[in-house]
């Protein structure tokens, strides 16, 4: 099913995003404010507000614990 992968989020000059390993491998850097949706189908599909969807090869419970990092780095300033 699904490896364990290190969760971990960054900043960028825009503001801050999560990194997230999409199935093909590649390392992509998400805005969580834009997350509507988290599923196991059984792969990890995060869908957008802007309509869009990618499959991630982090679980679900990973998504959760990269976004609530985020959060919490956020408020902690």
């Amino acid at each position: 099913m699904h490896r364990s992968i290190p969760c971990r989020f960054t900043m960028r000059e825009s503001g801050q995003m999560i990194e997230v390993t999409k199935i093909n491998g590649i390392k992509v850097l998400i805005n969580p404010d834009l997350m509507e949706l988290v599923e196991e189908t059984p792969d990890t599909v995060i869908s957008f507000t802007t309509g869009r969807k990618i499959i991630v090869k982090e679980s679900r419970q990973e998504v959760k614990n990269l976004v609530k990092s985020y959060r919490k780095d956020i408020f902690a300033d």
